[in-house]
């Protein structure tokens, strides 16, 4: 193959010029496009500023070591080769390299038609592996919309603007309410873009303590903070070449917006303890139950964040607003259902089915997705007739009752009655926390030092009240 047309690119990195002189000779004029590094520190900027097909490294060099360049390299890229190269008597290094991910070793002095065939092999290997992405892509493309179910006209207009969106690279900001697939719509947007074959990374920023979520984010350097024993790549980092999922964005303090904001508009960030920047090629999408115009009006979030994110904003229909895709739903859900318990599909009664439309469905898809899984285990023959509903309704919180001649002090009866409110709106909001300490005007980390001081507890898919004391 002529050099104007490089069969792979391969980085080199090892502190030694003559290896590296030699390396470069042979491998160009096997026909592979070689880039030099002396040392871990120089690669990592070579690897941040361009893709490369194979690492070829040294375990051994000053100011860094080739396994910890290989958890860099596999952090970035986890397709990408790494061989690494050892001495004889390094036998072990070459060991811990392979459990570590690298994909062959050669001990040196190099047999230079060894490291050929070996090159060679893991460029073989992953270009089968880019065939199998393309192929997948494919898959994934037809198959994202087809798990997006809905006929109705809100539904369609949805599935229009996904189309116009998905294959750019705008921010894109989903609204809607819990359980309606905010998140199926996101898979939908990246399985049809042009960054498909990349990353598609997730975060959860409900989840994320406040004190974690730059490191989590942007990553930091080993010795950043205390328990930082190692180098860490941020979900940035993560997704470069592809696209970051910012689930549940509302969650987010105003101190971490800021420095989001600075990452969105110059694609430049700064890990935790770093003193240098790193460009990131990210298509963030983010999501929430919330609706983010009001908050920046309540001054909860920032305006300028709001507009960067919403360059182009889909709102999803909560099941409330298209009933009349209830009965496809009803389908689908039953078809799988019946497909994960290797059981016939029972048929929906008349009325069972009139019960389905008339329910509020607060949970939305999610709710009528575990409803009718609850109903198919219950059901005993061919036909579901009645609908189980996994919660009883709700009525108001009743006040503590106090026996006679067992008086309640205050504080009991103030607890008591805070432990009703908030397993009511846990269980309304089928468990999860965000929706529910918005229901109840409290902050996500607020709620969660609730359930801890009055002993709450989840069990499976239901929150208990598991007594007094913290909870696990």
């Amino acid at each position: 193959m002529s050099e104007a047309t490089p069969r792979g690119r391969v980085l080199v990195v090892d502190d030694d010029r003559g290896v590296r002189t030699a390396l470069s000779v042979n491998l160009t004029k096997h026909g592979l496009d070689v880039v030099l590094a002396s040392n871990p520190a120089e690669a990592r900027g070579l690897l941040a500023d361009g893709a490369f097909d194979v690492v070829l490294t040294d375990v051994r060099m000053p100011g860094g070591t080739g396994l910890e360049l290989l958890e860099h390299v596999k952090a970035l890229d986890p397709d990408v080769a790494v061989v690494v190269m050892t001495g004889f008597g390094s036998v072990n290094d070459a060991v811990s390299a392979l459990k570590a991910g690298a994909v062959d070793y050669i001990i040196k002095p190099i047999e230079k038609r060894e490291l050929l065939v070996i090159l060679d092999k893991a460029l073989d290997n992953r270009a089968l592996k880019a065939e199998v992405r393309r192929l997948r892509r494919q898959v994934d493309a037809r198959d994202s919309f087809e798990r997006l179910i809905g006929q109705t006209p809100v539904m369609q207009r949805l599935y229009r603007e996904v189309e116009a969106v998905a294959d750019t690279d705008a921010t894109v900001l989903i609204e809607g309410p819990t359980g309606t697939g905010k998140e199926l719509i996101s898979h939908a947007l990246h399985a049809r873009s042009r960054r498909a074959e990349g990353p598609f990374v997730r975060v959860n920023c409900a989840a994320i303590p406040s004190t974690l979520i730059e490191s989590e984010l942007f990553g930091h350097e080993r010795g950043a903070f205390t328990g930082a024993v190692r180098q860490h790549i941020g979900k940035f980092e993560q997704a470069h070449g592809g696209t970051l999922l910012l689930d549940e964005i509302g969650e987010i303090d105003l101190h971490m917006q800021v420095k989001l904001l600075r990452v969105l508009e110059n694609g430049e960030l700064s890990r935790v303890g770093g003193s240098g920047t790193l460009s990131v090629d990210v298509r963030v999408i983010a999501a929430t139950n919330r609706d983010l115009r009001e908050e920046a009006r309540q001054g909860r979030f920032r305006e300028d964040l709001y507009y960067r994110l919403r360059v182009f904003h889909l709102q999803v229909p909560s099941l409330a607003e298209r009933r009349d895709d209830i009965p496809l739903l009803v389908d689908h859900f039953l078809d799988e259902a019946a497909r994960r318990a290797d059981r016939p599909r029972p048929n929906v009664s008349r009325a069972a089915m009139d019960a389905l439309l008339a329910h509020p469905w607060p949970g939305n898809i999610r709710e009528l997705k575990h409803t009718l899984e609850r109903a198919m285990i219950l059901c005993r023959g061919e036909t579901i007739d009645h609908i189980d509903w996994l919660e009883a309704p709700r009525a108001t919180p009743a006040a503590p009752v106090v026996q006679p001649g067992e008086p309640m002090s205050l504080k009991d009866a103030l607890d008591a009655t805070e432990r009703a409110l908030v397993l009511e709106a846990l269980q309304a909001c089928d468990g999860v926390q965000a929706e529910a300490a918005r229901r109840l005007g409290l902050s996500r980390s607020n709620l969660n030092y609730r359930i801890q001081r009055l002993g709450l507890r989840k069990r499976g898919a239901t929150w208990t009240d598991g007594g007094s004391g913290s909870a696990d």
